[in-house]
């Protein structure tokens, strides 16, 4: 069956389309550019089943709705949080509550090794996962992303100014604004990048994933990195 999944998250749109377990095609656009056109080069596909995984709003979540029904005749299945699922426990008293990202990257990383495990997002936030060998989700928390980090300083801080064309990963003491909050950003990214290394042990395995996880997942020199995490956990959600 040719299936098409979507992960909608708050900056970047992506989508894959599988044949069974085979990619067929995959791509991504800014979520605020998301349009049906965006995905006309799969209309000669013959779509069966369209799963989505969205953090989006109800805006997108109509947009990409409307664009799947345009393309292929086909009312996508929005996954949902819930109490349980593939074996996975929620911890929250108010499933809803949780970001389906959450839920579904927990789910699709604990099905690959069905042990415990440390999930680790680094989109526009950061958010680290912890499920127990039981599959019982045992909390998380909720980071600002580096992109959060720096514009919340430039947002909120009226003394701080500095050039927003600054790149790159340095991390040695400022002697400017600007490398002053860029380096102590990405300070703090590698403290989290080695605390979380050092928190995962021999029974329990990392996954790391999203826009920021390649580079955190070299920080760490371990785990593995599963950039369709998210999409990976929509199969079990949405059964």
């Amino acid at each position: 069956m040719m299936r098409l999944e979507i992960d909608a998250g708050n900056t970047f749109l992506k989508w894959r389309l599988m044949d069974a377990q085979r990619l067929v095609e995959s791509n991504s656009i800014l979520t605020k550019d998301f349009k049906a056109q965006s995905m006309a080069s799969l209309a000669t596909y013959a779509v069966q089943q369209i799963l989505v995984g969205s953090v989006a709003g109800v805006e997108n979540n109509h947009q990409v709705q409307a664009a799947c029904i345009s393309l292929w005749g086909i009312d996508p299945i929005f996954a949902k949080t819930s109490n349980n699922c593939a074996g996975v426990k929620n911890s929250y008293l108010d499933a809803s509550k949780m970001g389906v990202d959450r839920w579904l990257a927990m789910i699709a990383a604990y099905k690959k090794v069905n042990r415990s495990v440390i999930v680790v997002d680094c989109g526009s936030a950061i958010t680290v996962d912890y499920v127990s060998a039981k599959g019982v989700h045992q909390g998380g928390y909720i980071i600002p992303g580096l992109r959060l980090m720096r514009e919340s300083l430039l947002r909120n801080t009226a003394q701080v100014r500095f050039d927003q064309d600054h790149t790159g990963m340095a991390m040695r003491p400022g002697v400017n604004t600007t490398e002053a909050v860029m380096h102590g950003c990405s300070y703090l990214f590698q403290s989290l990048a080695h605390s979380l290394k050092d928190e995962a042990d021999a029974e329990t395995e990392l996954f790391i994933t999203g826009g920021d996880g390649e580079l955190m997942h070299s920080m760490m020199a371990s785990g593995l990195f599963e950039p369709d995490l998210v999409m990976e956990g929509l199969v079990w959600v949405c059964r």
